[in-house]
């Protein structure tokens, strides 16, 4: 479809959908919004009001069946992700699926020979954002040897600015059943990592729920499953290890951070900031290590699902395949909390 109109469905129209995607598909040359089902038929009628959607639907079956629509964004939260990628993809339709990918790694699966069995339609995740920029660079360094064999990992995601508040209502990542397996911002840095190191084979984790029970938006007691922090300690498939640690109660932390030690140089990514620094064997301090404008490619998740569909470039970030790599460490550091050992990590 190189030259009709792209016509877009969105299914779930979330702070995200609001604020990246649906202003990024606008950008895009050839792209019409045809419909929206947010959770309720008044937060779509303001939704499509505010964007130019030109109808609204109760249900988002209806959406994901309307012969005028061609490709389908959602933006609702993981427990819905697989019926609607599922849905989707029988009705002929390209998706651009949320993160994270679903609600556990056999859910991914299903998602992804689903897209497998459809190879003319686009079945894209959005991709974790914070170290876009920087991504490029760092795997160019790593492949260039600059640290020489990888020994050990050091990544910290912990920065919160306010202390934790006990009395907050239950937020929806905190709730096992609409998040499942996924924790706090874990799949979004390890998706990160895998670009730049390759997988984990092994892990083991330890967590801590700060608040055991909170009350939902109407009052309902329930026990919170989802750690508020988590320490990861993963062997890495190249070999090397790594420790991660996530968390949403360590107030006015360090800036969130990773350390690349190697047999002959060291790197930091200071993430917040965007910036990499580095030495090498010989070398007394880190030093900035520049990058160069074209190499801080950003964020570019519309452009690239459009382009995807019309044929004129390929799914890179993020396709399938590592939406369920990072889904099976996920699952893999469920079980390790739950059990209390070493878990190994699936594979494809």
């Amino acid at each position: 479809m190189s030259d009709r109109p792209i016509r877009m469905g969105f299914v779930g129209a979330g702070r995200n959908t609001r604020s990246r995607h649906i202003p990024g598909l606008q950008k895009q040359p050839g792209v019409e919004f045809v419909a929206v089902a947010n959770r309720s038929r008044e937060s779509g009628e303001r939704v499509a009001k505010e964007f130019g959607i030109r109808r609204v639907e109760a249900d988002w079956r209806d959406v994901v069946r309307a012969p005028d629509v061609d490709a389908v964004c959602i933006g609702t939260w993981p427990y819905t992700h697989c019926e609607m990628t599922l849905a989707a993809l029988a009705a002929g339709k390209h998706v651009l699926c949320e993160a994270r990918m679903a609600m556990d790694a056999a859910e991914g699966r299903r998602m992804l020979e689903a897209s497998r069995k459809a190879p003319s339609l686009v079945a894209q995740l959005v991709p974790s954002p914070p170290t876009l920029e920087v991504d490029s660079t760092l795997k160019v360094l790593l492949a260039e040897g600059y640290v020489g064999e990888v020994l050990v990992v050091e990544l910290s995601a912990t920065r919160q600015p306010s202390f934790l508040d006990r009395e907050a209502p239950l937020h929806w990542r905190q709730d096992v059943a609409l998040s499942g397996h996924n924790v706090l911002t874990m799949g979004i840095w390890y998706e990160a990592m895998i670009r730049w190191l390759g997988p984990a084979r092994r892990v083991t984790a330890m967590g801590k729920v700060a608040v055991p029970r909170r009350r939902d938006e109407s009052g309902a007691m329930h026990e919170v499953k989802v750690p508020d922090h988590v320490d990861v300690l993963a062997t890495l498939a190249r070999g090397a290890v790594a420790h991660l640690r996530f968390s949403a109660v360590t107030a006015l932390g360090p800036a969130n951070e990773v350390w690349i030690f190697g047999s002959d140089g060291t790197l930091r990514l200071e993430a917040d900031a965007k910036r990499l620094s580095g030495a090498r064997r010989g070398d007394k301090e880190l030093r900035e290590i520049p990058i160069p404008a074209e190499r801080r490619v950003g964020w570019r998740v519309e452009e690239e699902f459009v382009n995807a569909v019309r044929g004129r470039e390929k799914v890179s970030h993020t396709t399938f395949e590592d939406g369920v790599r990072y889904m099976e460490f996920t699952d893999a550091v469920a079980q390790s909390l739950a059990l209390g050992r070493v878990v190994d990590v699936a594979d494809l």
